[in-house]
This record gives structure tokens, C-alpha cells and sequence, in this order.
């Protein structure tokens, strides 16, 4: 008869909490990457196209093999996340995020707080994060593949260099070590962060104008915006809220006038030529 083995020893009892974990980690990352980046492909690149040609930045659509590139790289950094996830998991049952169980007694107001604060949060640890990157020393080594996407799609969101992902998943290890933030809060802040990671790189502008020829909520990074950062790199490095690029004067000088180029005008708003439109 063969001889079945029912306890495990403490080698692999560990390798299999271990693994059990990293896929643990990775399963809500990749579900929410599969879901929003092939949904807006899927909804703007193939059944709106023809309805939206007038709100398309560039003419030139990405190359099929782009696509599949950027998919391949994502997956290495969502690998990377897992990787990190497994680490901060052990640092959590160490007991080294104890404002998280001060934070559960807070009730759902504060909830909603720390959602808000988390976003905010990332958007100014991605600001300086990213413009530290651009930096010609670690450009090459951090940075270099997501620019390779000139013309991005919503593939490019998590197409990074192995270095770059260690840096931006750095947030979710610091952020709930600094800051009161309930059980899974930072999920929500991770949904946002997808959803309009993806749609900034879809190559479509879908921010309506206001009757001035600005943006609806001009407080937002629309398409726009963060397209002509893989255009002319120098520029525009906010990921989320223009707050950091119009305070530190890296907004791109032409941004609003770009913009108003592909923007919806439901209101009626001024034609781009209009001194006012370009006016800060």
C-alpha cells in the first residue's frame, strides 16, 4: 500500500502559508487590473470608437504587440506587489500597524475619512515618487519601461521596471503606519487608484468642459494631462489631482490648450483660440 504522508513538516508548512499568502495578495490586484484595463479597452477602444473619434488625443493607435508588452510587465509588477503584500502581512501579525485596530473603533464616518486621506495621500506620494524617477540617474533603472509606452493604453498602467513597483506599492507598507486607516480601507483607495490609473491611459479624453473651456473638475489629471507626460516627459507628473504640478510649476504651459482639442463642450465653451482658455 503506498504510505500517505498527513503531517507536514515545519519547512513546508511555512512554504505553504507563504504561498497561500502571495496568492492571497495577488488575486485582488490582478482581478481589479483584468477587469478595469480590458473593460476600458474593451469599451473605448472597440464598441465606442466610431462614437468617440471626436475625444481621441492622438490619431495613432497603439500596436497590438504595445498591448501585449505592456500586459507581460504589468503581471511582473503585480507579481512584485504580492511579493510585498507577503512581507507586509507578517509585519502586520508582528504588530507593527497598531493605529489599524484604533482605527476599526472610529466607526464608518471615519471610514470614509480615511479613504478620502488615503487618496490624497498617494497622489502626493506618487507626485514627488515619480518626479524623483525622472531624475537622469535613476531614470534608466526606474523608470525607463513605462515611457517606453509614448502613446499609452490602459495596459500601460502598471507597466514598470521592477524597481518603480517596489517604489509606488512603498505607499501601502508607510501610509497605515503614519495614518489611522480602518481594516480594509485601503482597498477602496486601491479601486480608485485602478479605475482612473487606467483611464488616464486610455487615450481618450472623457473630462466635459466648462462653458470657459476648462476642465469640468479642473482639480482632476484628466487623459489629457497625463498624455502629454509620455509625450514630452518633463512635464505633468501628478497622478491623480493637478494640485502638485500647478503649485511646483510643472504643469505642462499647453495643457489647457490640448485639452480643449479633444474635450466634450457640453456647455457651449469658448473656442481654443481664445486667449482666456490658456490662462492659468
Amino acid at each position: 500500500m503506498p504510505i500517505i504522508i498527513t503531517d507536514m513538516t515545519p519547512m513546508s508548512a511555512a512554504l505553504a502559508d507563504l504561498a497561500h499568502i502571495w496568492l492571497r495578495e495577488l488575486q485582488p490586484t490582478l482581478s481589479r487590473y483584468v477587469i478595469y484595463t480590458v473593460g476600458v479597452w474593451l469599451a473605448l477602444w472597440v464598441v465606442l470608437a466610431p462614437v468617440l473619434k471626436p475625444r481621441k488625443i492622438r490619431e495613432a493607435t497603439p500596436p497590438a504587440r504595445q498591448l501585449l508588452t505592456e500586459l507581460m510587465f504589468s503581471l511582473r509588477s503585480m507579481a512584485v506587489f504580492a511579493t510585498v503584500g507577503v512581507l507586509l502581512t507578517f509585519m502586520y501579525r508582528a504588530g507593527l500597524y497598531p493605529l489599524e485596530t484604533i482605527a476599526d473603533g472610529w466607526g464608518p464616518v471615519w471610514l470614509g475619512v480615511s479613504i478620502v486621506a488615503g487618496i490624497v495621500g498617494l497622489d502626493t506620494w506618487f507626485y514627488w515618487t515619480h518626479r524623483m524617477m525622472h531624475h537622469p540617474r535613476l531614470f534608466r533603472r526606474f523608470h525607463r519601461r513605462h515611457h517606453r509606452s509614448n502613446n499609452p493604453s490602459p495596459f500601460t498602467a502598471y507597466s514598470f521596471d521592477i524597481p518603480e513597483a517596489l517604489v509606488l506599492v512603498g505607499f501601502i507598507v508607510v501610509w497605515p503606519a503614519v495614518f489611522p486607516m480602518p481594516s480594509h480601507a485601503m482597498q477602496w483607495v486601491m479601486l480608485y487608484q485602478i479605475v482612473t490609473n487606467t483611464l488616464v491611459h486610455s487615450g481618450y479624453e472623457l473630462m466635459p468642459a466648462r462653458r470657459d473651456g476648462r476642465p469640468m473638475l479642473d482639480f482632476i489629471v484628466t487623459t489629457t494631462h497625463h498624455d502629454l507626460h509620455h509625450g514630452q516627459a518633463g512635464w505633468n507628473y501628478a497622478g491623480w489631482f493637478t494640485w502638485w504640478d500647478r503649485w511646483m510649476g510643472t504643469e505642462h504651459p499647453e495643457y489647457l490648450e490640448r485639452y480643449a482639442r479633444a474635450a466634450w463642450r457640453p456647455f457651449g465653451a469658448r473656442p481654443t483660440a481664445e486667449p482666456a482658455l490658456a490662462e492659468g
